[in-house]
């Protein structure tokens, strides 16, 4: 691969079936591949990581590391957001912190993007891969407002295809191909000339400050957008309505966000573990009134029946709302 024209940075963001799409993308790298490389792929906060740094070492010619904070990045390397940590850029440099979740993750994909655009601007290519709900979207959208590249992996190619198609519907993707055609693509457009700079968006620097645990305060989440009668889901904390385009989102002055998708989801999580805790307590207290109402010494035993019989009908509700919850969770 020849050298690249103009200094230029990839940021990648994966999730559900990412494993697979990222061996594909980082075989296709010839050795003196010209741009550091910067990849978020959704993992549990127990995940450590090490496999996807050890496959993705043995799949292609670039080395693949565990990014480290206040590192100094190079060219040719492959650099993997650590588990339960985000991962940032700033001019020549990673942070590594351990800000607020995006979208229910952390590391989440949107805190690397934002980040990139705003220290980088036009220099930056942006690729989404395959992946469940829409993190990456708004990321992508602040790399296209900043004046870089955006690529999707097309949908059809893609395990799960929410990610891509999320792009491509809100902000409109420069490129939509195949993982195995992408290689080719960034090959050309690392010899081309820089696209147009645009200038960095106050409201994109301002989350970007946010995702550093710099700015984190009422002025600067009420600058975004508009309070509405909704609560954050992880904190409990009022939230605040943002629109990009045609993207909904949603942000707490702790630092939490989410989009309108993410924030049904994880909604429905804590419906589902509000109700679990609520049948546990119906049923123990329907085994008490059972276990009293057994007891002949007791001289209420009609009313404690009566109150046993009452938690049985509040036990049918919620495993019925449950069955419910299941549905909507797994279609």
């Amino acid at each position: 691969m020849n050298k690249a024209r103009n200094p230029m940075l990839i940021v990648v963001g994966a999730s559900a079936g990412g494993m697979a799409a990222l061996k594909v993308l980082v075989a296709q790298f010839s050795k003196d591949f010209p741009a550091p490389i910067f990849v978020v792929n959704h993992m549990g906060p127990h995940t450590t990581g090490e496999a996807l740094v050890k496959i993705l070492n043995e799949s292609g010619s670039l080395s693949c590391v565990h990014a480290q904070h206040n590192e100094k990045f190079k060219r040719g390397y492959i650099y993997l957001a650590p588990s339960d940590q985000h991962m940032l850029i700033v001019k020549d440099k990673i942070l590594i912190t351990k800000g607020a979740r995006e979208n229910r993750s952390r590391p989440a994909i949107d805190p690397l993007f934002r980040s990139a655009a705003v220290a980088y601007g036009n220099q930056v290519i942006g690729i989404i891969l395959t992946g469940y709900l829409d993190d990456g979207t708004s990321g992508m959208m602040a790399i296209k407002r900043c004046g870089g590249t955006c690529i999707a992996q097309d949908p059809d190619d893609a395990s799960y295809p929410d990610m891509p198609q999320s792009v491509i519907s809100n902000v409109g993707a420069d490129y939509c191909l195949p993982v195995a055609e992408m290689g080719a693509l960034l090959s050309d457009l690392l010899s081309r000339d820089l696209p147009e700079s645009q200038p960095v968006p106050e409201d994109i620097v301002i989350e970007a400050k946010i995702a550093q645990r710099v700015l984190s305060d009422l002025p600067s989440v009420e600058a975004l957008g508009d309070q509405v009668p909704y609560n954050c889901p992880d904190c409990g904390g009022v939230l605040w309505e943002i629109e990009e385009e045609k993207l909904l989102r949603y942000r707490c002055h702790t630092g939490h966000a989410f989009t309108s998708s993410a924030l049904l989801a994880q909604q429905t999580d804590k419906i589902e573990e509000t109700l679990w805790v609520a049948l546990r307590m119906f049923e123990e207290r329907q085994n008490l009134l059972v276990k009293m109402s057994n007891n002949e010494g007791n001289r209420s035993l009609s009313s404690i029946s009566q109150r046993a019989q009452d938690s049985q009908v509040h036990i049918e509700r919620i495993r019925t709302m449950l069955k419910a919850t299941d549905k909507d969770l797994h279609g």
